[in-house]
């Protein structure tokens, strides 16, 4: 880890960037009476709760969030949401996370998803770093930033000083 902390996105950034994502759902979805914004625990849950509330100020379309449980150390361990797999079924769906850095964690909620028939499977995303392992894109993402594998961003989604740190 590097010895400098610098900040990509202060918190006046980080919400144009979800107010912009949650347009962007808006525009994909705006034939759609309900969207499910299924947010990675916990800063994926965090966003997916705040593009919630600009969704319900913008556009007709009813949010629906879903909390996704996965172990981020072991993807591989089962998966569980706040929902029941019913609740999302044959509906559109947003999977939702801060950080896209090697790709494990989205593909695994990914594949968790695909068991159940789905109207349409998109992901939004804070930060994507452009190291990905796994072929899973960020639909849609409020920055891209090429870092090197030693330096780690770090978001802070609570409180009232929100802020992405690359250190």
């Amino acid at each position: 880890m590097s010895a400098t902390k610098s900040i990509i996105l202060n918190h006046q950034e980080i919400h144009h960037k979800i107010r912009r994502i949650a347009y962007q759902i808006y525009e994909n979805n705006a034939n759609e009476t309900e969207v499910v914004l299924a947010g990675i625990e916990s800063n994926g849950f965090i966003m997916a709760k705040k593009l919630k509330t600009i969704l319900s100020k913008i556009s007709p379309i009813n949010p629906i969030l879903c909390k996704v449980i996965i172990d981020k150390k072991n993807p591989r361990n089962p998966i569980t949401t706040s929902l029941d797999s019913s609740e999302y079924a044959n509906k559109s769906v947003v999977l939702i996370d801060d950080v896209l850095d090697s790709g494990s964690t989205l593909i695994y909620g990914v594949k968790h998803f695909l068991d159940v028939p789905l109207k349409q499977f998109k992901t939004a995303i804070l930060v994507n770093r452009n190291h990905k392992k796994y072929p899973v894109k960020a639909d849609f993402k409020g920055i891209s930033l090429s870092t090197s594998l030693q330096e780690h961003i770090n978001v802070v989604l609570e409180g009232h000083k929100f802020e992405a740190v690359l250190e």
